[in-house]
């Protein structure tokens, strides 16, 4: 049984074109993606060797350009996206995908959505 270990990135801070309201179509606003990839962390761990891990570094690049360069209406999609892009790009066997929208409701700290999803979600 492969053991499940996750590669956390929290909080990553990106601009972009998101929402359905015509001044979300025109400006940027900020977009705060968490990601929780679950990975078989064993190799690594035991070889010390980038080759035996997934890189966090390039995955996180794919989806700030992502991010930037899609233009969603939905939180939804972006999430959707995301995810499509940790696993069936990168090989993670399970992802967690949140995407929030800080300044979305003017009394919330945010509102946004959590998705989960592996490889046969993409097939």
């Amino acid at each position: 049984m492969p053991a499940t270990d996750t590669i956390i990135v929290r909080d990553l801070l990106v601009r972009g074109i998101i929402g359905l309201n015509d001044w979300e179509r025109e400006k940027e606003q900020n977009v705060v993606i968490t990601l929780e990839i679950s990975v078989d962390a064993r190799a690594a761990g035991e070889s010390d060797d980038m080759k035996d891990s997934l890189n966090y570094r390039t995955i996180t690049k794919d989806v700030i350009a992502h991010a930037e360069s899609f233009k969603p209406f939905l939180v939804e999609a972006l999430a959707h996206q995301i995810a499509r892009i940790v696993v069936v790009d990168h090989g993670a066997e399970r992802v967690r995908v949140r995407v929030e929208k800080p300044d979305a409701l003017r009394f919330a700290s945010s509102v946004g959505i959590e998705v989960e999803r592996t490889a046969a979600d993409f097939s």
